[in-house]
């Protein structure tokens, strides 16, 4: 397998390439959520990386870096140091973001989350 855990230093140069993008209405929200990237668990996909990189806090709520799907997601968790959903968006961080302040200011999500992998049953033919 090729795959390797990406570096906390490119994981700094992702952030800093979103925060270019953010509005400054979003970056202000960003600059009070964030926090210093550091690894948490998650069962289901995260030990062969060591975890995944939390970048921002809010409530129960963690936004990190997917680096198996290359993106960011934001889940919900009970105990820091440990994430309690794995989702793969794939989305770019200003997105995951936004998402945040869309679902405090509407008390709705803005778009959809998308869940692990499914694994397809090859023996039934396909439509």
């Amino acid at each position: 397998m090729d795959w390797e855990p990406i570096s906390e230093a490119e994981l700094r140069d992702n952030i800093l390439a979103a925060e270019k993008r953010m509005s400054p209405r979003l970056r202000r929200f960003w600059n009070v959520i964030r926090i210093k990237p550091e690894k948490w668990a998650e069962d289901s996909y995260g030990t062969l990386g060591g975890g995944f990189w939390v970048v921002a806090v809010i409530g129960s709520t963690a936004i990190w870096y997917n680096d198996i799907e290359e993106g960011f997601n934001y889940s919900s968790y009970t105990v820091a140091g440990k994430l309690a959903e794995y989702y793969c968006n794939q989305d770019e961080l200003e997105m995951a973001v936004r998402n945040i302040l869309s679902r405090i200011e509407t008390v709705k999500e803005s778009a959809p989350k998308r869940g692990a992998p499914v694994p397809i049953d090859n023996s039934t033919p396909q439509p």
